[in-house]
């Protein structure tokens, strides 16, 4: 099965796509993950994304859709894939559309509210990565790490005002595609605001999984 998730940050879709794709022996495919991949085996796209995200300048539409051809052509993705973070604008979209034939967009629901509060919350342990979430996952002590007893940071993208801008790109960019898809009989919306294991009980039924 060919598929995109799309929704806000916050939504879980990262997190439900890799559920899924374990269960159904399908590859999660991420841009961001597919950027640092080829970086770090420094491939001809590699050498070039890396010289563009080193200027400080985003990775143009062409490069990045080049990149995902690339990706989707690799034997572990010929029975299905799920791409996360690709589309993001209808160029992107249509772009796809001439590589492959898609089988389901599940569109992930969540109100801004609750996207501030699920990454508001998030806090981090600079040392090791560790990251716990002050409403559900909580340190034993509060603002402390764990196992080190060292403080516990915030991001910078994980701040109010930072969040707020980008849903602002978000819904800029990339929520014109739930029409796009929506138009074409290819989108399913999922309410991503109940607990994940009710959200992927649900997701499970829609793919018949």
């Amino acid at each position: 099965m060919k598929m995109v998730f799309l929704g806000p940050p916050g939504a879980g879709k990262g997190t439900m796509a890799v559920r899924v794709a374990e269960e159904a022996g399908i590859p999660h495919i991420s841009t961001g993950d597919i950027f640092r991949f080829n970086i770090k085996n420094q491939t001809e796209l590699g050498t070039r994304v890396k010289a563009i995200l080193d200027s400080g300048e985003l990775v143009p539409d062409s490069l990045t859709i080049e990149l995902v051809q690339d990706r989707i052509s690799k034997d572990d993705a010929q029975s299905g894939f799920i791409l996360d973070g690709f589309p993001r604008t209808i160029p992107q979209a249509d772009a796809l559309s001439s590589m492959t034939t898609l089988d389901r967009v599940i569109n992930f629901e969540l109100n801004d509210e609750e996207v501030v509060r699920r990454l508001s919350g998030r806090r981090v342990h600079p040392g090791s990565g560790r990251t716990y979430h002050v409403l559900f996952s909580p340190p034993r002590v509060e603002g402390k790490d764990d196992a080190t007893g060292e403080d516990l940071v915030q991001r910078e993208d994980d701040k109010e005002d930072a969040i707020k801008n980008r849903l602002r790109v978000y819904r800029e960019q990339t929520e014109p595609l739930i029409q796009y898809y929506r138009s074409r009989d290819m989108l399913v919306d999922l309410d991503s605001s109940p607990a994940p294991d009710t959200v992927y009980a649900a997701l499970k039924a829609l793919l018949n999984l």
